[in-house]
């Protein structure tokens, strides 16, 4: 009987969450967390990639600061009522499979080669929203023929000529198929990144020989440059004049670009967009309400991901008196400092409908190539499941019915 026992014991699977042999779970191994995947990533991509993606504005004062409030939310879990958990959930018309999006970042070309198709793809098969932005490396049709309806699509002001752009672009997202627009309103000024900066990090790319040893120190991103070709803003080719060089491009873009807008704008979007309408940005109260009465459908509360202004607050310390304020009237979403299911679980325990997240699908290209997306959206939905099981809600709606300790909310009064 011993032996037979033995025999047992020495075929038996390993126990334990994450094992398994397949290449999949050898991956999910060596890559639990975000954090691990930030350290492959910084060893893949060049260095003044990895510092644009990383780097906030000034002494990075806000993006320190969106990581210490979430991780200072705590929430109270609830006991004695198993049940399966859910994490779909509809947002603005459209079910997804988890209240989980991607965020636009732009040039994203630069962190890794062919980014915006990659993140459409990705987000088309993962059922999230992918908000392409007006910067993004491939034209917003391309994202939409790719993601299907969870293509959303952030938008930028280009007020000349009485926003003769801006108004083609939003003609041109509606014609394409998307289902909600995003307007920025939290770049009203060009911010200071000095990591930029010092990297000499400039549209069109003009290498210095600490540039091209950066890239030969990088092979995978090389090779995802040779496939992808060079990043450039596809959005905007058609509206520069022949030829519609980078150079040609990104001039354009400095001298047009004028990033907010303002709430009389904002009606005339709202009259002349079909679909859904939300504003990305929001960090005070007052502002959410301007928003709903020019008729905006959802409020995206964020602080650009700390890359706008060094003094702003978390963004999760304003959302909870924002969604007091408006959350009966409008789908509050969330964005900036999203980098676990656990912290999908405090937003929406603090009322959003939904979160968003740039930098983690980034360094997902960043340390697995184009899989990584993919991968990152499947590690952020097991994460909230597991954290909603622990909590004992159900479903995300019953995120927000728990006790939650929230130190530094925002006072507005």
């Amino acid at each position: 009987m011993t032996g037979d026992l033995r025999r047992s014991s020495s075929r038996a699977h390993a126990w334990g969450a994450g094992s398994g042999t397949t290449p999949e779970a050898r991956l999910r191994q060596r890559l639990p967390t975000l954090d691990d995947i930030e350290r492959r990533a910084r060893r893949r991509i060049p260095r003044f990639a990895f510092d644009f993606l990383e780097g906030g504005t000034g002494s990075d004062l806000n993006t320190r600061r969106n990581r210490l409030a979430l991780d200072a939310v705590e929430l109270v879990p609830r006991y004695g009522n198993p049940s399966p958990v859910r994490v779909d959930v509809e947002l603005l018309g459209v079910h997804c499979a988890a209240p989980i999006g991607i965020s636009p970042v732009g040039v994203d070309g630069i962190i890794w080669p062919g980014a915006t198709r990659i993140l459409a793809r990705a987000a088309g098969k993962a059922r999230i929203p992918y908000i392409a932005g007006s910067l993004a490396t491939a034209a917003i049709e391309e994202v939409a023929e790719l993601a299907g309806p969870y293509a959303w699509f952030q938008l930028y002001g280009l007020p000349a000529n009485d926003h003769a752009v801006t108004f083609d672009l939003i003609k041109r997202a509606a014609t394409a198929g998307v289902r909600v627009l995003a307007a920025t309103l939290d770049a009203p000024v060009r911010s200071k990144r000095p990591r930029d900066l010092r990297n000499g990090l400039v549209v069109p790319f003009r290498p210095t020989p600490k540039t091209i040893l950066d890239v030969a120190l990088s092979p995978p991103w090389l090779l995802a440059l040779a496939r992808a070709g060079t990043p450039a803003f596809r959005n905007m080719e058609r509206y520069v004049e022949e030829p519609a060089t980078l150079a040609n491009t990104a001039g354009f873009v400095q001298s047009q670009i004028k990033g907010t807008f303002s709430w009389d704008f904002v009606k005339r979007m709202r009259d002349a967009w079909p679909g859904a309408l939300i504003v990305k940005g929001v960090m005070q109260p007052d502002d959410a309400e301007m928003a709903v009465a020019v008729g905006v459908d959802g409020i995206l509360v964020s602080n650009h991901g700390g890359r706008q202004f060094d003094a702003a607050p978390a963004a999760i310390d304003v959302l909870p008196a924002i969604v007091a304020k408006v959350g009966a009237r409008a789908t509050v979403l969330f964005d900036s400092g999203i980098r676990s299911g656990l912290d999908v679980a405090r937003a929406l325990a603090l009322g959003a409908r939904g979160t968003f997240a740039g930098r983690a699908f980034l360094l997902g290209l960043g340390a697995l190539g184009e899989r990584g997306a993919a991968y990152v959206a499947a590690m952020l939905k097991e994460e909230l499941e597991t954290a909603m099981g622990q909590l004992g809600a159900h479903s995300p709606d019953a995120l927000t019915l728990l006790t939650s300790r929230h130190r530094h909310t925002f006072d507005f009064a």
